[in-house]
């Protein structure tokens, strides 16, 4: 008689945590810096446009209009550059660059020089660094966590940014009270010189840059370019993924591009409580990066993708319906749901992107996905602009609340509505061709 096989004792292990991966914690460290830091700048910009300068609402507009212009005109280029590149002196550079960018604008206010065009200009080099530096950025991770371990480390990435965005504003409102807004952006660009200190201090040796796949000399950069381009618009899901995001996008900043001067000027709120709004607001962000994981796995990877598209969409409505007096829960809500809805999306459709796209696509990819997505930002801010100074602040914000209605239409319509679990990774030698979802 043949004795009973003996079930295997030892569970295959999964992946390590990346709270013991040291490199990691050198990258989340650079991000927790250099997030808070910013939170500073994105509170205080505005208002020095607004409080200082007395800029109109399109002039206001137009700030997230030039920072968002290199999207469109860099972006790809500067994938194809980052695939033939290391990815970690871009990023260091990229953070230099940034921090001697924003400390221009208090040093120009002792001068009693600082103008509109000036914060136009630093916008301009601040957006075009980050083209830079995100790519770079997005592309870095794979290369120091294993493909099992992207979720868990965007999720702690984006776990920081929610902290961030928690605690930011309410230091940041109080810094602008005491400090006065120029010279609080002076944290801001203390905290790039930090992240980039750490980022210089990973160890973990880049992989080497990858030759074309048929071993001979590189295509031009516009040949890569267009590799890029067909790698996404060739698959059904990142094609959907990028038109859903970039029309939440625009609509977000039809509706966003003067929210600050729509809670100064026509809701009263002083700069303390515009930090309260978006701490407390904040917290929702938090809730959604420690969550992304389980909802996927409770519901399927597509049907979180597509609800929290959509509930995201929903919440601004909340903003538009704000009665100026007891404006500030209305303004909690809706920043609290957008805020939980855009981190599940985000978590779970950029490791999906991660998951499918091959080592050396990893720059063009996430190239290709920005410029679709984050080249519509400026033509929202623009729209934002003409909209509010012709119809009105509340007006516009409605328009823009209406329009994030549509975003979803995309996803629901595609493959990714199948989607349950995170594919397999593609390698690179497979086709260089869309990948299956």
């Amino acid at each position: 008689m043949t004795p009973a096989a003996t079930p295997p004792t030892d569970a295959a292990p999964g992946p390590p945590s990346l709270l013991r991966h040291a490199d990691f914690l050198r990258l989340w460290a650079a991000e927790t810096i250099s997030q808070f830091g910013s939170q500073v700048s994105f509170l205080a910009v505005p208002l020095v446009a607004v409080l200082v300068l007395e800029a109109s609402p399109f002039e206001v507009a137009m700030l997230g209009t030039v920072e968002f212009l290199p999207f469109i005109l860099f972006t790809l280029p500067a994938g194809a550059w980052v695939d033939r590149l290391r990815r970690r002196p871009i990023m260091i550079v990229g953070d230099l660059g940034r921090s001697i960018s924003l400390a221009s604008i208090p040093l120009a206010f002792l001068a009693d020089g600082l103008t509109i065009w000036q914060l136009y200009v630093v916008g301009f080099v601040n957006g075009t660094l980050t083209v830079f530096f995100d790519v770079a950025y997005q592309s870095y991770l794979p290369s120091i966590v294993e493909r099992d371990q992207l979720v868990e480390g965007n999720s702690k990435l984006q776990t920081t940014v929610s902290l961030a965005q928690i605690a930011g504003p309410g230091i940041a409102g109080v810094l602008v009270s005491l400090l006065k807004a120029p010279f609080a952006i002076v944290l801001d660009s203390l905290s790039f010189v930090a992240s980039a200190v750490f980022v210089f201090a990973i160890r973990r040796p880049e992989p080497p840059v990858a030759p074309a796949l048929d071993g001979g000399p590189r295509p031009s950069i516009g040949s890569e370019v267009r590799e890029g381009l067909r790698f996404v618009l060739g698959n059904r899901s990142l094609r959907a993924i990028a038109a859903g995001t970039g029309t939440a996008n625009l609509a977000g900043n039809i509706a966003f591009a003067t929210y600050i001067v729509f809670i100064v000027r026509v809701l009263g709120l002083t700069p303390e409580a515009i930090g309260l709004v978006f701490a407390v607001g904040n917290v929702g962000p938090l809730v959604g990066a420690l969550l992304a994981n389980r909802i996927a796995a409770f519901i399927g990877l597509g049907p979180t993708i597509i609800a929290s598209l959509f509930l995201g969409g929903v919440s601004v409505l909340g903003i538009a319906l704000a009665p100026v007096e007891g404006a500030i829960p209305w303004l909690v809500a809706a920043g609290a749901l957008g805020g939980f809805c855009g981190m599940v999306y985000n978590i779970n459709q950029v490791s999906y992107r991660q998951a499918i796209c091959p080592p050396r696509m990893q720059g063009r990819m996430n190239a290709t996905m920005r410029f679709i997505v984050w080249g519509t930002i400026p033509l929202g801010s623009v729209l934002g602009g003409l909209l509010a100074q012709s119809l009105g602040l509340r007006e516009t914000i409605w328009i823009g609340a209406v329009v994030g209605l549509v975003p979803v239409i995309f996803p629901l319509l595609s493959p990714v509505r199948r989607l349950r679990t995170m594919p397999a990774p593609v390698e690179d030698e497979a086709p260089a061709a869309p990948a299956a979802t």
